[in-house]
């Protein structure tokens, strides 16, 4: 029989990269339903036969490219565990950037927010989860991503969070918030970059967009003002290199108060205005 210790090191030398120690020892501990802690403290447990195709299974799908968190179907993001798999965008660890903003927002009365192309569901989730006392609204053009995110809604038993169909606004009728968010698609359809790493396996429709990138950026600052309230915000997600663009575009549509904020990095990864 094999042992954790003797698996951990066939799933390294199977991975050979930097990060390869970690990712065994991540889907080690997810085959044996066990925290990586158990991985380190009983390094002598045997494997099941049926443990080790399992873990050899995920081993070579990983050395293919797949990403971590669908083969192990979850991705934490703002300290919360979210449902993942690859009919949504893996919650990335800069768009917590767009939570920070919106959750320093003050209102006396409880905030109206919609969430544009909500996917999982990790923004809207993490914002109604830690302001239970606004109504939150997220809306997706894919229903296979709304069952995700309707997945972990009711997972993390999030109460005051709502979730449609809509492609952008269409679906949203005359409803007015008094914040939107979002992080649409803003890579351009060429880049290299979709060839490289985890987005090679995520659903194009939630990277993608025309016009350099910036088609759906667009369309949302065209639209926003017909869904904001007096004094409402809009904030973006975008690429470190758009947000140039998306501040003008914010400046042409009749927004105020106009701010990128910067990511972990230092890149201009947030930007949004003021409407009325």
């Amino acid at each position: 029989m094999t042992t954790l210790l003797q698996a951990l090191i066939e799933g390294r030398q199977q991975l050979a990269s930097e990060s390869a120690e970690l990712e065994a020892r991540v889907l080690l501990a997810h085959v044996l339903r066990v925290s990586k802690t158990h991985t380190y403290t009983w390094p002598e447990q045997e494997l099941t036969a049926a443990q080790w195709i399992s873990y050899r299974a995920l081993v070579d799908r990983r050395r293919f490219g797949e990403p971590i968190a669908y083969l192990v179907g979850e991705r934490e993001f703002y300290g919360l565990p979210l449902a993942v798999d690859a009919r949504v965008l893996i919650p990335r660890p800069e768009t917590e950037l767009l939570v920070d903003v919106a959750l320093e927002m003050s209102s006396q009365t409880p905030l109206r927010v919609l969430d544009l192309g909500c996917g999982s569901g990790a923004i809207a989730c993490a914002i109604a989860h830690n302001r239970p006392e606004w109504s939150v609204h997220g809306v997706d053009v894919s229903h296979e991503a709304l069952a995700v995110a309707q997945h972990n809604k009711q997972a993390l038993k999030i109460g005051n969070l709502q979730l449609s169909q809509s492609d952008w606004f269409s679906s949203l009728g005359e409803t007015q918030f008094d914040l939107i968010v979002s992080n649409p698609p803003y890579v351009e359809p060429d880049s290299v970059w979709l060839q490289q790493g985890d987005v090679r396996f995520e659903p194009p429709l939630a990277l993608t967009a025309k016009n350099a990138g910036m088609s759906d950026l667009e369309h949302i600052i065209a639209g926003a003002s017909l869904f904001l309230s007096t004094s409402g915000w809009l904030w973006l997600e975008h690429g470190f290199e758009q947000a140039g663009a998306v501040r003008e575009c914010l400046q042409q549509s009749g927004f105020q108060q106009i701010q990128s904020r910067q990511d972990l990095q230092g890149y201009e990864r947030v930007t949004g205005g003021r409407w009325g």
